[in-house]
């Protein structure tokens, strides 16, 4: 199974969580784990996904998440499971 971790961070506004979901269902990307927070009007997402069913390349992937952050004005970011441990170990 192919992972990644994708996190969006920004301003609060209606339909941020709607666009993310239906790219990654465009893309055949699966959703395994969702959590989201509000914090003073600032909006936080981290979600798990499975990416092995998908036909695109991770770069595209990341190049439609980011331009999606950039069109609702929040940032998207998606990386490898096996990268974001390694950057977060202690």
């Amino acid at each position: 199974m192919k992972k990644g971790i994708i996190t969006v961070v920004g301003k609060d506004k209606v339909g941020i969580i709607a666009k993310v979901c239906s790219y990654l269902a465009d893309k055949q990307i699966n959703i395994m784990d969702i959590s989201q927070t509000i914090v003073h009007d600032y909006f936080n997402m981290m979600m798990v996904v499975d990416l092995s069913s998908s036909s695109s390349e991770v770069g595209e992937i990341i190049d439609g998440l980011t331009s999606i952050g950039d069109e609702i004005g929040v940032t998207i970011r998606l990386q490898l499971e096996d990268i974001f441990n390694s950057m977060h170990r202690i």
